[in-house]
C-alpha cells in the first residue's frame, strides 16, 4: 500500500550515516606547522607543509617533483576500486561514514607514501648529493614520508 512503508531500523541507521558523510570530506596531506628536522635530527625551523608544497610543484632551483599528484595520478584504478569496495561496504551497513573516509584517508596516505619512496624523480642536485650523500630526492630523514597524513573534517 503507498504511503504506509515505513523505514526500518537499519534504513533509519543508513539515512543517518549518509548525512553524516554528506557532511565530511577527507584531506590527505601534510598539516602547516610541523616542523622539518635535519640529518641530523635537529629542527630546521622550515616547516613541513611549505617543504612539501616547494617539492610537490618546484621553485627557481627546485625541479618539481610530484609526488602527491602521481599518488593519484599512477593509481586512478586502484582508487577507483578501493573506493568502489567501500561504498558496497557502507551500503550494506558494514561501516559507517566516519570508518570509510578513515579507510579512504589510510589507503591514500600508503599511496603518497610509496610515492615518495618509489617515484621516479629528478635526482638531487651535486650540491645535496653532497650534504645528504644520496641522490634521492625527499629521503633524507624520512620526516617527509612519516609526516603525511589525512584528516576528517566538515565540508
Amino acid at each position: 500500500m503507498a504511503g504506509s512503508d515505513k523505514l526500518t531500523a537499519d534504513g533509519k541507521k543508513f539515512y543517518k550515516e549518509l548525512e553524516k558523510l554528506k557532511q565530511l570530506k577527507v584531506h590527505v596531506g601534510y598539516q602547516s606547522g610541523e616542523t622539518a628536522v635535519s640529518s641530523d635530527g635537529e629542527p630546521t625551523g622550515a616547516d613541513l607543509c611549505e617543504i612539501a608544497v616547494y617539492n610537490e610543484l618546484g621553485t627557481e632551483t627546485i625541479p618539481s617533483r610530484p609526488f602527491m599528484r602521481d599518488s593519484v595520478d599512477k593509481h586512478a584504478d586502484q582508487i577507483n576500486a578501493f573506493i568502489k569496495r567501500q561504498k558496497s561496504l557502507f551500503a550494506e551497513g558494514k561501516i559507517t561514514a566516519e570508518q570509510m573516509l578513515q579507510a579512504i584517508g589510510v589507503f591514500q596516505k600508503g599511496l603518497v607514501q610509496n610515492e615518495i619512496v618509489d617515484g621516479e624523480f629528478t635526482p638531487n642536485a651535486p650540491s645535496t648529493i653532497k650534504r645528504k650523500g644520496s641522490d634521492r630526492p625527499l629521503i633524507d630523514t624520512g620526516k617527509m614520508r612519516q609526516s603525511v597524513n589525512f584528516v576528517i573534517k566538515k565540508k
